[in-house]
């Protein structure tokens, strides 16, 4: 290893650790942190990600990529080290171009929307952010400048998520999904709606929380390096290698929130934690992007929580611990419940079916609000449009509307929705790769066996970390190009059967 090369990783592990300090002021401020701490807090993530931005765009750093790039064209170009120096000055390039002052400007700002939005949801106030919402809106126009230039205004910040898709890959691959799934959902509701009473409980807060700890380690979550904690919206929070943090939420009247919303996050939780421990201290410690990040929370969360063979194994503990609730209930009546489908306003709680408009509706609204052809003040009625003719059913209030989701309020508008349909789109082509390749995987997954199935996907997968892009990645993992289609052989297949149809 060249001198330069050390002293290289020596600044990133630094770095690694000032950006595991902002990622636990987050965890804190999303979880158990006082009401009263807001201002506080927003100050003290604004300078740790000024100071994160100052020491990773220094002069230094540019010094040393700039001789090992030129070092790296005599390495073996798959080699971890050629990786570390692509992807960091990747980073690099992006980082240097946005202005510290920015960097530090749009962290107080972000801290000051949040604070804003969660104030303004359960008073159905959208009318209080507007003036905080076309802020954001500007700032994300900025950064994506400063990001670097691109066919479409997003494509800066989504790239920065998904590396490889653009809004002219990502639009007509939405378009075909919409025109696929909107026929699918009208052919199940035309059907009697399932009977999910079953979920509706009573069923004690805590209890559900053990449950679903337990399930969490039986999955393969390593709860030595990480905990399960409640917040309003459910996360993950890799810190570091040693520190994967998970949380869920939990109502009384609906026992499928926080299993499914546990389930999601360790499919997280797992790909963190199955990151190689070589690459701890760099860039290369995290998942590669945001859809591929989601097609493992995807895959474990409805490809295998959501399955019947996997209840026939876990139901009897299941009706065991609230054996009132769910004594009388069958297995098949669970199964159906837990997948039934129907129109719905909330995007968390939406089934596989229709969640993917949820998404493109999104998708489609934050891109006209950063090409300037949709006005903030506008977009509470434009959404109720969007969500009447892409789910057949709009909401009453703003609570449940525009205000529901907290990305465009913590963070950019732009970058973040993409993630979650390609990643629904990737989960059932990845499972589909790990069944063909690996014989051990079915018969273990029928006798309530996920070992074989992690242990796969932590080998072809997990490992890798983002040593390579997106489409990079899944090429390695699937040997195929993305494909819609063995999502809908999925879906289709499942729901043909649940349905009659």
């Amino acid at each position: 290893m060249s001198h330069e090369l050390q002293e290289l990783k020596t600044h990133l592990a630094e770095l690694s650790d000032i950006n595991a300090i902002a990622a636990l002021l987050g965890w804190d401020q999303s979880s158990i942190m006082p009401a009263g701490a807001g201002e506080g807090r927003g100050r003290q993530i604004a300078y740790i990600s000024r100071l994160s931005h100052e020491k990773f765009t220094s002069p230094t750093i540019g010094r040393l990529l700039d001789t090992l790039q030129k070092q790296a064209e005599s390495w073996n170009p798959d080699s971890v080290d050629a990786a570390l120096v692509r992807i960091t000055a990747k980073d690099y390039a992006q980082a240097t171009r946005v202005p510290v002052e920015f960097v530090s400007a749009f962290s107080e700002h972000t801290n000051h929307s949040y604070m804003t939005w969660a104030a303004a949801r359960p008073a159905n106030d959208f009318r209080s952010v507007v003036p905080v919402l076309e802020k954001t809106v500007e700032l994300s126009r900025q950064l994506s400048r400063y990001q670097g230039e691109g066919a479409h205004i997003a494509d800066a910040l989504i790239d920065v998520s998904d590396s490889g898709m653009t809004v002219a890959t990502l639009r007509p691959l939405f378009t075909t999904l919409r025109e696929s799934l909107v026929p699918l959902v009208e052919r199940i509701v035309a059907h009697a709606p399932i009977d999910d009473s079953a979920l509706r409980g009573p069923f004690p807060i805590q209890a559900q929380l053990d449950y679903a700890a337990k399930l969490a380690e039986r999955l393969g979550y390593d709860m030595n390096r990480g905990r399960l904690d409640t917040a309003p919206h459910p996360f993950c929070a890799p810190l570091h290698y040693g520190d994967v943090r998970i949380t869920t939420r939990a109502r009384v009247d609906d026992l499928g929130d926080s299993l499914f919303s546990v389930i999601h996050e360790v499919g997280h939780a797992m790909y963190e934690q199955g990151v190689a421990k070589e690459l701890e201290g760099t860039p290369l410690a995290a998942g590669t992007s945001s859809g591929v990040h989601e097609s493992q929370s995807r895959l474990w969360e409805n490809i295998v929580g959501r399955s019947k063979s996997f209840w026939q194994h876990y139901y009897p503990e299941l009706q065991a611990t609230f054996p009132a609730q769910l004594g009388h209930v069958s297995v098949e009546t669970f199964y159906r419940a837990i997948n039934k489908v129907s129109r719905s306003l909330i995007r968390t709680d939406a089934d596989e079916v229709t969640y993917n408009l949820h998404v493109i509706v999104r998708f489609e609204l934050e891109l006209e609000l950063l090409e300037g052809t949709l006005a903030v003040k506008d977009l509470a009625e434009v959404w109720q449009e969007r969500y009447q003719q892409a789910l057949g059913i709009a909401p009453t209030d703003d609570k449940d509307g525009v205000l529901q989701d907290i990305h465009w309020y913590a963070g950019t508008v732009g970058g973040a929705f993409q993630g979650y349909t390609i990643g629904n789109i990737m989960s059932a082509q990845i499972y589909e790769a790990a069944l063909a390749k690996d014989a051990s995987i079915a018969p273990a997954i029928a006798r309530g066996d996920y070992k074989p199935l992690l242990t796969w996907l932590q080998t072809h997968l997990y490992a890798t970390g983002r040593r390579y892009d997106a489409p990079t990645t899944f090429k390695r993992v699937t040997g195929q190009e993305l494909s819609i289609e063995p999502y809908f052989r999925y879906l289709n297949s499942k729901y043909a059967e649940l349905y009659s149809l």
